[in-house]
């Protein structure tokens, strides 16, 4: 039987300490006779895209052991190859939202026997202007949050990092001191322009944690459209909170649309996040679902309209 050839991308920054040498845990996993696995460690911001683009066709998996924002740089890389490789994902970072979303586990050895299990489902991500996103492009109110959090907290705390760094504290005085933006957003049935204090357009369940959207399939075809407006005293922000909560989004405050496109035209540039990690300051966007853009390996679950498995 020929071995088949896995590439292994390590962001070793990840994620808490007591999961460093686990990555060689993983190489012991897809080891000979049925896999012959390399090893690449990430030095710097735009590694995993560097070296997928450079290397990646080369295999028939890449493995990728790093936060959402890894994974991210993985799939920026394998968008530019003319072979669509799966994808395992390892998740060592401080929150793992999308491994979460995916059901995949967050022990990295029962993840790579997920892996090896051959379950895979394929998966759609968004398009934002010249780059991509896994699950979702925001902006306004603690958008920066993930990424001004200091690595070294991440590290120590994980997700709890983020509510320390400020999430619960300020949240309320950041949205009534966070100045809105003017925006003409134009989506598949329609076009609203308004003042927007936060807004994203995603493929996952849940937004920052405190929002959560509801028939939500991450192969379908669409991409949830989410945008908070109307917050203009305190008593706004609150009850803005509450129906959040309750996931009451009323189409006044708070509104979500599925679509296949957007186009986002502001009055001033405006800075983005793309999964957790900063994205650029962009005045116009034109964002767009790709559909069935590469295979994962996931297990089985409602969120995927048709499971696949070797």
């Amino acid at each position: 039987m020929e071995s088949k050839k896995a590439l292994l991308i390590v962001n070793p920054c990840a994620g808490r300490n007591n999961k460093r040498l686990a990555p060689l845990e993983i190489v012991k996993k897809f080891s000979p006779p049925e896999w012959i696995t390399d090893l690449r460690t990430t030095r710097c911001q735009g590694d995993a895209t560097t070296i997928v683009k450079e290397v990646g066709a080369d295999y028939d998996l890449i493995l990728c052991c790093g936060g959402d924002g890894t994974l991210n740089e993985v799939i920026n890389g394998l968008m530019t190859l003319d072979r669509k490789i799966p994808v395992g994902y390892l998740p060592s970072g401080s929150t793992n939202d999308l491994a979460s979303t995916l059901g995949i586990p967050k022990e990295l050895g029962a993840s790579a026997d997920l892996i090896k299990s051959g379950k895979k489902n394929f998966y759609d991500i968004g398009k934002f202007n010249d780059r991509y996103f896994t699950y979702i492009a925001s902006f306004g109110v603690a958008t920066d949050l993930s990424y001004n959090t200091p690595q070294k907290m991440k590290n120590m705390l994980g997700r709890a990092a983020y509510m320390i760094n400020g999430f619960v504290i300020r949240l309320i005085p950041m949205l009534l001191n966070f100045k809105p933006v003017h925006m003409k957003i134009e989506y598949d049935d329609g076009v609203v322009e308004d003042d927007f204090y936060f807004g994203s357009i995603s493929n996952t369940t849940s937004v920052g944690g405190l929002f959560k959207l509801k028939d939500v399939k991450l192969n379908d075809g669409y991409l949830e459209l989410f945008m908070v407006k109307g917050l203009k005293r305190n008593a706004d922000a609150i009850k803005m909170l509450k129906k959040a909560i309750k996931q009451d989004y009323d189409g006044v405050q708070m509104m979500i649309v599925k679509t296949k496109k957007v186009k986002i035209t502001c009055e001033h540039d405006v800075p983005w996040t793309l999964d957790g990690e900063f994205g650029g300051i962009q005045r116009n966007c034109d964002i767009e679902i790709v559909p069935n853009a590469f295979e994962i390996y996931s297990d089985n679950n409602k969120l995927f309209l048709n499971n696949n498995e070797e």
